[in-house]
């Protein structure tokens, strides 16, 4: 850990314009690409000099509430690669729901068959990975619009890595070098159209089921990674006041060096990148209770801030 004080990055809109901004407490001051010394955000990400971005923490002028402006996304990434099936307690869940629905398997018998598994998978498999559009990452201040086509879409909160530097075919050992900082982001799903009903050898279909516009809530700040205690945050999603999701990122069954690690050995990951880690259970899923208009989802992660989405039904199109 270094010496230098807490605050987070942001981006927000005036008028048509987006700035970047420098968050500390509820306070928010414009940063510019001559401030940071580079041309754009990702390319400070490649390098950050988190020293130079404390001293303008310290400055006196140029300050604004937080509530004064409207946030945006606080990342640009390239490629957004998300991480499935994560979350051991919520796994075990879902294994242990299978088994006892199509074996004579009690309860309890399900259980420690699904927890063997899932600590085998941890010891000798390896994570599962998908890719996301970086279209789909808005941030807040855009209302999420549910398609018309289909009344399950679904949450699944999740802990963000931005990556710094470029990672490529790295290290366990390495890969936290490689992280510039934290978000939160909320992967939106809609759960009918996660698996091909035309031909079920297909097996998934992540691209019609996750990749709607605004499917990924991305924000509110980017924080960098040496005030994040990764390894031990408290994951929370309120469903209009009501808790769905509450977790704790050391239920990780692959922990983010492993992720990093795993996901490099293929592609590049590049400054800005987005690689999400999983969700904890308590999707509206397991609830049997989809978003609908109205809604309004607010998911906390320790430290990385609460972002707030307002669901909206899609407006029926007329044709002319």
């Amino acid at each position: 850990m270094t010496s230098i004080p807490r605050f987070a990055l942001a981006r927000y809109r005036t008028n048509d314009t987006v700035h970047y901004g420098l968050v500390v407490a509820e306070k928010i001051r414009r940063i510019t690409p001559e401030d940071l010394g580079v041309a754009n955000l990702n390319d400070f990400l490649a390098a950050p000099n988190w020293d130079s971005v404390a001293q303008l923490a310290e400055a006196s002028d140029g300050w604004m509430a937080l509530s004064d402006v409207t946030l945006v996304a606080p990342v640009e990434p390239r490629q957004v690669l998300q991480a499935g099936a994560n979350y051991r307690e919520h796994v075990i869940e879902l294994v242990a729901a299978g088994l006892t629905t199509n074996t004579d398997t009690t309860p309890e018998q399900a259980r420690q068959r699904a927890a063997h598994m899932m600590d085998e998978r941890r010891e000798h498999g390896e994570p599962y990975f998908f890719i996301g559009l970086p279209a789909c990452v808005v941030g807040e201040d855009v209302p999420l619009v549910l398609p018309a086509a289909s009344n399950t879409h679904d949450w699944e909160l999740e802990l963000a890595v931005v990556i710094g530097r470029e990672a490529f075919q790295v290290s366990t050992e390495d890969a936290m070098s490689h992280v510039a900082g934290f978000t939160i982001v909320n992967d939106i799903s809609t759960r009918e159209y996660t698996f091909r009903q035309d031909m079920k050898e297909i097996g998934s279909d992540w691209y019609r089921s996750k990749n709607s516009p605004g499917f990924l809530p991305t924000g509110p700040y980017l924080v960098p990674a040496q005030f994040v205690d990764h390894d031990n945050l408290t994951v929370r999603l309120e469903l209009n006041g009501e808790i769905k999701q509450n977790a704790n990122t050391n239920d990780l069954l692959f922990d983010i060096p492993t992720l990093i690690a795993t996901a490099s050995r293929t592609a590049p990951l590049l400054p800005g990148d987005l690689l999400l880690t999983g969700s904890p259970a308590g999707n509206g899923q397991h609830w049997q209770r989809f978003l609908q208009d109205g809604d309004v989802l607010t998911g906390t992660i320790e430290g990385l801030g609460t972002q707030t989405i307002h669901c909206v039904a899609q407006a029926e199109r007329t044709t002319t």
